[in-house]
């Protein structure tokens, strides 16, 4: 069986977010995200800022990083450090299909990060949305298995229940709850645990309050 091509989603995913990061206000760029280290002006610039690194590039970044890969997000971020939030918003908009890295697993790690890092920015400002159907599904059905991700171990021994869309993974005590939730919960933000209920949520809490 052929692997879906998921760039037409990661395109469709930036499109949301580069709209809007277009409404943001100046405040608004300078808040703190659901990511620890990083304002929201970071975040979206991290979306893309491995899109425009060469392969050789990419592998230099990677081992200046010492392949940990916080450092190695910070050091392909700094390349953006002094970018004013006009030209983060250029910024990704030149990068609307996705380049490099990102575009690895036919646009997979592209949708993937650029979802959660979406989320990361609206739960974080009070903005939430409903992520289309057909995009959701596709990254709940990428993602435990992406890299550089902890789904897969929080999630291990559990079996996770959208009740908002058509999908659900693995076995044993089940997670409930919208798929957003799931999928933002399990990659680690300890916000998004609040929005889910099942007998398995007592050992997804405990693994992602360890992160």
């Amino acid at each position: 069986m052929s692997k879906p091509d998921l760039m037409p989603l990661a395109e469709e995913e930036r499109a949301d977010l580069l709209a809007l990061l277009r409404e943001l206000t100046p405040a608004q760029w300078e808040a703190q995200s659901l990511c620890t280290e990083w304002r929201i002006r970071d975040v979206a610039t991290h979306v893309v800022s491995y899109d425009e690194l060469s392969k050789a590039a990419t592998v230099a970044t990677f081992v200046r990083g010492g392949l940990r890969i916080g450092k190695v997000n910070d050091i392909a971020l700094s390349r953006y450090r002094g970018l004013d939030p006009a030209g983060i918003i250029d910024l990704v908009a030149r990068n609307q299909r996705p380049n490099g890295l990102p575009s690895g697993f036919m646009g997979g790690i592209a949708l993937t990060d650029g979802t959660i890092h979406h989320q990361d920015i609206r739960r974080a400002l009070g903005l939430p949305r409903v992520i289309p159907e057909h995009r959701l599904v596709s990254v709940l059905s990428f993602w435990l298995g992406a890299p550089t991700l902890p789904s897969k171990g929080n999630a291990k021994g559990l079996r996770l229940v959208a009740t908002d869309v058509d999908w659900t993974a693995g076995d044993g005590p089940e997670v409930t709850g919208p798929g957003e939730a799931i999928l933002m919960a399990a990659a680690g933000r300890t916000e998004a645990l609040d929005d889910l209920s099942g007998d398995g949520l007592v050992m997804l809490r405990k693994r992602v309050g360890r992160r």
